[in-house]
């Protein structure tokens, strides 16, 4: 194979793989789209307004919290979304998460720890008779 021919398979091999990655990071961003969808038309349903759509770069932390086994701390989401680090970082990105939280978008279990709300169960039917 010519020079040529290997810098473009490799090229190729690497727009797969990004193209990939690509795909991977935009899927939770479509889940919360639907889900905000669904809450729009539940509310209208309800006569309520609307809520506020979100300003740029929240849906960016709700992927990364969406994504996480377990609830982040503020640097955690700036380590995942690549941000800096330093206090000024985590300190505006605390933030946006008490703000996600204030919204109900998300929920602080404990101080400092944000994850997405987890439905509560219901209790089961009585099958007296």
């Amino acid at each position: 194979m010519r020079r040529v021919d290997v810098t473009d398979e490799r090229l190729r091999e690497q727009i797969t793989q990004l193209s990939e990655q690509l795909a991977a990071t935009e899927r939770p961003l479509e889940r919360f789209e639907i889900t905000r969808e669904t809450i729009l038309e539940l509310d209208a349903e309800d006569g309520l307004p609307p809520p506020e759509p979100l300003p740029p770069g929240y849906h960016e932390i709700l992927a990364a919290i969406e994504q996480a086994a377990d609830a982040l701390r503020a640097k955690d989401v700036c380590k995942a979304l690549g941000t800096g680090t330093e206090p000024r970082h985590t300190e505006g990105m605390r933030a946006k998460l008490k703000h996600l939280v204030n919204r109900g978008i998300l929920t602080e279990p404990e101080p400092g720890l944000f994850t997405p709300p987890r439905p509560t169960p219901h209790p089961p039917a009585c099958a007296c008779r």
